[in-house]
């Protein structure tokens, strides 16, 4: 059995937020969500958030899971707000511990707990898992971050920003616990998957021969056309373009903020003693 998918594109963050949704049960899973976050004011709203809310109240959905594919760096999740509101777990890969070790170092957060217990549940490699009467896989696919994983339901798989659409190519490695040699190797697993696998995307940008937004791709195409590790690259090859191309991107502009937030599971720093809530930011240290 196979999921129905939705999929909703954020527009100042470019990312997708994916409802997979079993046609037995109505029983659904949220991945990848967002929370509207404004860097110049610091002010959240829940714009994006309440359209998969009411999305999921429209269809009679039932959430069992607002999944996480990682610690993402470019948008604050809104996976607390989901919870809060429709109930399911809340879920990301057992290697987020490396994840949250790195970064309590960097924001001298000392407060904050690195065994994961953030989340109501980590995914290890290769563990399966349900959504209704929909069979779900845990695949752990670093390289990007030490803690990326995929999520193979049905005939979807949910690769986060391990791979992009193929005129835009792979995800960065130049973060701190990124290892281009081993995003390569997760998507060479990702790559023994059948052809026909359906590969739902975190993000897509507009390459500048192509005007509209991708969300979906399939493993055959991406394995024939990718840019980046497509068309038989090796592995050497691809270490070496992604490590110089790596080299000349700039800063994601919501980094310091997202990783704060999303190595908390998307709960937002404790207030302080005046009642208010702080991101901090690490001057000359990223």
């Amino acid at each position: 059995m196979n999921p129905e998918v939705l999929s909703f594109f954020h527009d100042d963050t470019n990312t997708i937020t994916h409802i997979v949704i079993d046609p037995a049960t109505n029983h659904a899973a949220i991945i990848d969500s967002v929370l509207d976050y404004c860097s110049a004011s610091g002010r959240t709203h829940t714009t994006a958030a309440d359209e998969i809310i009411q999305t999921v109240k429209d269809r009679g959905l039932t959430i069992e899971w607002v999944a996480e594919t990682h610690v993402h760096a470019d948008h604050l999740s809104a996976a607390p707000y989901l919870q809060e509101q429709l109930g399911g777990k809340i879920a990301i890969g057992a290697h987020v511990q490396d994840v949250q070790k790195i970064f309590t170092r960097l924001f001298n957060a000392n407060g904050v707990a690195t065994d994961g217990s953030q989340f109501s549940h980590l995914f290890k490699d290769g563990e399966t898992f349900k959504i209704g009467e929909l069979d779900a896989k845990a695949i752990h696919t670093p390289g990007h971050t030490p803690a990326c994983m995929s999520y193979l339901i049905g005939d979807a798989l949910f690769v986060g920003d391990t791979l992009f659409a193929a005129d835009f190519g792979t995800a960065r490695c130049d973060f701190p616990g990124g290892d281009a040699r081993a995003l390569y190797q997760s998507i060479q697993k990702l790559f023994a998957l059948p052809d026909e696998t359906r590969v739902f995307l975190c993000h897509d940008y507009l390459p500048k021969d192509r005007s509209d937004y991708i969300y979906q791709t399939t493993i055959g195409e991406e394995k024939a056309k990718n840019i980046h590790v497509g068309h038989n690259t090796n592995e050497d090859e691809f270490v070496k373009m992604r490590t110089e191309r790596d080299a000349g991107l700039a800063v994601p502009k919501l980094i310091l903020p997202s990783v704060q937030v999303n190595m908390r599971a998307g709960h937002l720093p404790e207030p302080e003693d005046n009642g208010i809530r702080y991101i901090k930011v690490p001057i000359d240290a990223v």
